[in-house]
């Protein structure tokens, strides 16, 4: 719990120091993509260290800022279709795409083999790309299918 309010602090923390709703929801993505990262790095997967979750927080939520700057209305309305559309529906390995002929932004999704966890949801590992004016950026994550049928990024 400690980890995860660390986390949370440092995305807020991000967030607040930015003028715009796009900048904020990069932010707070970013953050929470570098936590994870950050843990699986600084502890060769097992578990995670707070040192090593701060640190990816704070990288992933600059990184995060400048694409969700970038990014309108439309192309977080695109990118969450396509990641709905990936963990629900499409086969381990095969990529689901999104772009907006609007911004030229675009992106994609790969979903990993889906396992159940310790409470009985399903959950998926995926790899996330979005290029932003010609530059690609990748990450990777985790969702976990919520009783509503959407799939939610989840840490760990």
């Amino acid at each position: 719990m400690k980890k995860i309010t660390i986390i949370l602090l440092s995305a807020f923390t991000l967030s607040a120091c930015e003028a715009g709703p796009k900048e904020g929801f990069g932010t707070f993505m970013g953050a929470l993509g570098g936590a994870v990262v950050g843990s699986a790095i600084s502890d060769n997967g097992r578990g995670g260290s707070a040192n090593g979750m701060v640190i990816g927080a704070l990288a992933g939520g600059i990184i995060g800022n400048s694409i969700g700057r970038s990014l309108d209305e439309q192309d977080r309305r695109s990118m969450y279709r396509a990641q709905q559309a990936a963990l629900e529906t499409y086969p381990s390995g095969q990529s689901a795409t999104w772009y907006n002929p609007d911004t030229g932004n675009s992106g994609s999704y790969i979903p990993q083999p889906a396992q159940q966890n310790n409470d009985g949801q399903y959950c998926r590992e995926f790899q996330q790309t979005v290029t932003i004016g010609g530059k690609t950026e990748s990450a990777y994550g985790k969702a976990c299918r919520q009783p509503d049928g959407d799939w939610k990024i989840v840490n760990g």
